[in-house]
């Protein structure tokens, strides 16, 4: 008798052992997921990142530009990229096409009317991963001109490494377009500008 409820102990001992084991897999593989997710500061305070856009002139040739202050962060998982999440927020004041009479025009009610609307941002919906170059599809919501709408990011991971000043960062770029008439911007630029392609170099410090 005593022989038969041994046997027993041991059977449940191996029971509740393999239920505990089973109960702790997932927790660890999620703890182990979990430590992939990495957070970044974009790094605009020394000028490695960028936000360009350009515009058809009648048709004859590209205006560019670029906005000079703005900053945001971003999350990224590098084992699963749709954990990943992106925000940054843009000063449209700071809008500079190398001539000053044309950015004042561009500040003021024509386009970006920036005393009534002083930010533009982005936020990301999903982030997808296609193909197997560091390709990526960046889906969110972006503010301009006090409109908001979904529009579509195709990026690229350019690459992350240690720096020479005891940090880690990580780089992308992407490009995107946007019709002015959809924010509300409906000044008369010609049938040939209607359309501006936005064009970002993210560099990421992970914090």
């Amino acid at each position: 008798m005593k022989r038969k409820y041994t046997v027993v102990f041991i059977l449940l001992a191996g029971f509740l052992l393999a239920t505990c084991l089973a109960t702790l897999t997932p927790l660890e593989a999620f703890a182990k997921k979990k430590t992939t997710l990495e957070h970044y500061v974009i790094d605009t305070k020394k000028a490695h990142a960028f936000i360009n856009f350009r515009i058809s002139h009648l048709g004859y040739s590209w205006l560019h530009g670029r906005f000079n202050k703005f900053q945001g962060e971003f999350d990224f998982d590098t084992a699963n990229p749709s954990n990943s999440k992106i925000e940054v927020r843009i000063d449209p004041a700071s809008v500079d096409t190398n001539h000053a009479e044309r950015d004042k025009h561009l500040r003021g009610k024509d386009f970006f009317d920036v005393k009534k609307f002083p930010e533009s941002s982005f936020v990301s919906t999903s982030i997808t991963r296609v193909g197997g170059k560091g390709a990526l599809i960046v889906k969110g919501k972006f503010t301009l001109h006090g409109i908001t709408r979904n529009i579509t990011i195709r990026g690229e991971e350019i690459g992350a490494g240690k720096d020479p000043w005891g940090g880690y960062r990580r780089g992308f770029r992407g490009h995107t377009t946007l019709k002015l008439r959809d924010y509300g911007i409906t000044y008369d630029l010609g049938p040939a500008s209607t359309i501006v392609h936005l064009e970002f170099s993210i560099e990421g410090i992970r914090k």
